[in-house]
């Protein structure tokens, strides 16, 4: 005869532990995602603009005392072509973004503009910030 042992095997997965940690990461992801997508601090003028941007692209960013940055590394005018090179084979629709401080005088922002357009870019975007009180 077969003994039968006082124990039974238990079928169920006890997850409460699991879900507790994916909740907890969850939230940090949550808290943390917006400094991430920051890239360089700018104090962007207020317009009323699209709300959505259709296709990512490079940004170049111009801070108040007129350093430029290309994806959040030093550029300077004469560096912005090399840089926007490896976007060539894709210029007529790949946007680039262009994000300027409201403090630099608009020939310099010219210049930045016509730096990119001579290389070719056919979509350039100005990015700013929306108004205060809209969502």
């Amino acid at each position: 005869m077969r003994r039968r042992s006082s124990f039974s095997s238990m079928a169920d997965i006890n997850i409460t532990s699991l879900v507790d940690v994916t909740l907890c990461l969850l939230i940090i992801f949550m808290l943390t995602a917006p400094y991430i997508q920051g890239g360089v601090e700018v104090n962007l003028p207020e317009a009323e603009t699209r709300s959505t941007i259709v296709k990512e692209g490079p940004v170049i960013s111009i801070t108040s005392n007129r350093q430029v940055f290309f994806k959040e590394q030093t550029a300077t005018l004469k560096s912005l072509p090399g840089l926007l090179a490896e976007y060539a084979d894709q210029k007529e629709s790949v946007p680039v973004y262009l994000r300027c401080d409201e403090e630099v005088p608009y020939g310099f922002v010219l210049k930045v503009m016509a730096t990119v357009e001579n290389e070719g870019f056919l979509n350039l975007s100005l990015v700013a910030d929306k108004p205060v009180g809209e969502d």
